[in-house]
C-alpha cells in the first residue's frame, strides 16, 4: 500500500497516473465483487482510500480553491451562509 509521504513525494504526473490506474483497479474489483467471490474482500476498501488520498494531494497542490471559496460565503461564529443571514435581517 503506498503511504501519503510516498504519494506526496510523486510528480503531478506521477500522481495522475497512479490514479487512473487505482481507478481502473477499483473498477474491476466492484465488478469481480458483483460477479463472484473476490479472493480479498479488503481490497475494495484499501484503493478507495488511496483513490482518496490521491485526490486530496491534488488538492492540496491545486491551492484548495474550494476551502477558500466555502470560506467566503459562511458566517464564523454562526455557520450561516451570508445569503441566510441577508434574508434573516431583511436587507
Amino acid at each position: 500500500m503506498t503511504k501519503a509521504a510516498e504519494l506526496r513525494e510523486m510528480s503531478d504526473e506521477q500522481l495522475g497516473l497512479t490514479l487512473k490506474d487505482t481507478c481502473e483497479h477499483f473498477f474491476r474489483l466492484r465488478i469481480q465483487a458483483q460477479t463472484e467471490r473476490l479472493d480479498a474482500p479488503s481490497e475494495l476498501k484499501k484503493n478507495r482510500r488511496l483513490i482518496a488520498r490521491i485526490k486530496t494531494i491534488q488538492r492540496e497542490r491545486s491551492g484548495g480553491l474550494a476551502r477558500s471559496q466555502a470560506g467566503d460565503s459562511t458566517n464564523p461564529d454562526s455557520g450561516e451562509t451570508k445569503e441566510a443571514v441577508t434574508a434573516q435581517t431583511g436587507g
